[in-house]
């Protein structure tokens, strides 16, 4: 089964830039997308092979979060159970036989820090949420996670240090989500590859000059780490700030 993520920072305008040829170049039997910027019925296109699960921010123009699946789950959740959370549709869960798979887009703790009170709050309670959901079968956590966790995971960490996406709280709390028994899918695999990252500024030619930041990630429970083939981060994919990222389990 291949699983893939990616924010496409508004589907609309990813669907001009060619979002479906680079669906397919994925093989993905589930595709997670974040940031999807759309209100109930704004998008018309089809879903060709894949049915879409969709879960809308209250606000217009503003995250939200969309699942395409080739594989039909047995329920499917939308939020975590916290409105203050749920009402920027963040969140999808889609239950299938042996596992959980989360789909999610992580509040930006912004500029000059402004919501990263809200973001340490959601830390709490997304972790809370994970492992009420692990004690009954093994999750898949993935999505734009908005968090650089370590230093290899950016292109310059020492200016970077206490913004946005790489403060220390937002590291430790990546940390404590890596101790309750949940593992970083690249990186256990490429614990030492540098320069795979999957965002990139829109300013100063940041792509192209690859100084980047990975805060994309597919994140297993443990228990699930003996059935992951592989790990990957599709920099050559366009269309987004962000490119995809997926793994291959058994």
């Amino acid at each position: 089964m291949i699983l893939a993520s990616w924010n496409v920072n508004g589907l609309r305008a990813c669907v001009e830039k060619g979002f479906w040829e680079s669906v397919d170049t994925l093989h993905a039997d589930v595709v997670c997308l974040q940031e999807i910027k759309l209100s109930e019925g704004q998008y018309t296109g089809g879903t060709g092979e894949y049915t879409a699960y969709w879960n809308y921010a209250r606000k217009k123009g503003y995250s939200g979060t969309a699942v395409l699946t080739k594989i039909q789950p047995l329920s499917v959740a939308y939020g975590i159970g916290r409105e203050e959370y749920d009402c920027e549709g963040r969140t999808i869960t889609l239950e299938f036989e042996d596992f959980y798979l989360v789909n999610c887009y992580v509040p930006n703790s912004q500029k000059e820090l402004a919501r990263l009170d809200f973001r340490m709050e959601w830390e709490d309670a997304i972790l809370a949420y994970l492992k009420a959901l692990d004690e009954k079968k093994p999750v898949v956590y993935c999505g734009d996670l908005n968090v650089a966790h370590e230093e290899i995971d950016l292109k310059n960490p020492s200016t970077n240090h206490m913004n946005a996406g790489f403060t220390d709280q937002e590291r430790a709390a990546m940390t404590r989500l890596l101790s309750s028994g949940f593992t970083d899918s690249f990186r256990s695999l490429y614990p030492d590859v540098t320069g795979a990252y999957s965002w990139w500024s829109y300013i100063g030619g940041a792509r192209s000059r690859n100084a980047g930041w990975r805060i994309d990630y597919f994140i297993l429970s443990s228990r699930l780490m003996p059935r992951l083939k592989e790990a990957s981060i599709h920099s050559d994919i366009m269309g987004s700030d962000h490119c995809p990222v997926s793994v291959t389990i058994d």
